[in-house]
């Protein structure tokens, strides 16, 4: 396969890890362009680590690359993406929470031939609910616990006045749609965006979201009904620097990126 150029928009916690990887050499990919909110510090963090990219504004990363790997805030994303879609190309979105809000984007790409792809993330099993998609899933249901700093300052717990400071014990903060959740904490529940967005949509797709002092990672279980499976799952992630995003986060990018150009693929 002919190499693909990498842009990576957003440089956090999880940018600054993929742009590492991409430095270190993974084959067939190259990076080739970084935006940032403040370009002038992701060009000294670049320059200090010795990684050869272009440093640019979100709307150019286009030009630079194949594939654009979107690790920004939510609010941004249409800003990211629509550039890269109308372009006919393909964009990484790892806010997959504020996809479910901008289903114009996913018009975007079919009308210039561009491509959204969602990896896993935080998640696992999405294989078995795209699988379970071609059938018919009777039911989804998702739980969330985290550790209460990374619920901290969520648009639901704010516009509820619902304190998560000084807990003693879990705290249910919310219960409903993946849509509301979305909603209510989009820098929390990318991962349940995904889930509904590979199984049965996000008005079917249900969540607890639980602040809990008694975990130290960001955990989440899953049950599903359909004709082909009835299957559960769970993970713990470890949390990031940024306390809201677990470290596999990253990783999944990464093994996704791999898949693009790998010679054996492996999952569905």
């Amino acid at each position: 396969m002919s190499e693909l150029k990498v842009a990576i928009a957003g440089l956090g916690a999880i940018g600054k890890a993929l742009a590492l990887a991409l430095h270190t050499g993974m084959p067939g990919l190259r990076l080739t362009a970084v935006s940032a909110h403040d370009l002038q510090r992701a060009t000294r963090w670049l320059d200090e680590r010795g990684i050869a990219a272009h440093v640019v504004p979100v709307a150019d990363l286009a030009q630079h690359a194949d594939l654009i790997v979107e690790c920004a805030p939510g609010a941004i994303l249409s800003d990211i993406c629509t550039p890269v879609l109308r372009a006919g190309k393909r964009v990484m979105v790892l806010s997959a929470a504020a996809l479910l809000t901008r289903p114009e984007l996913i018009d975007l790409a079919r009308a210039h031939g561009g491509q959204i792809i969602v990896p896993s993330g935080a998640l696992l099993g999405l294989d078995a609910v795209t699988a379970a998609a071609e059938g018919q899933i009777q039911s989804v249901r998702m739980i969330t616990r985290k550790p209460p700093n990374g619920l901290a300052g969520a648009p639901h717990l704010v516009r509820n006045n619902i304190s998560v400071a000084d807990l003693t014990a879990p705290k249910l903060v919310f219960a409903g749609t993946a849509r509301e959740a979305a909603l209510g904490f989009p820098a929390n529940v990318n991962v349940v965006a995904a889930l509904a967005l590979a199984g049965i949509g996000p008005e079917r797709t249900t969540i607890e979201i639980w602040a809990d002092p008694t975990v130290t990672r960001n955990c989440h279980a899953i049950d599903v009904a359909s004709d082909a499976a009835t299957f559960t799952m769970s993970i713990e992630n470890v949390p990031s620097e940024n306390p809201k995003t677990g470290r596999i986060t990253a990783q999944s990018v990464l093994a996704a990126l791999r898949k693009l150009t790998a010679p054996l693929r492996i999952g569905t």
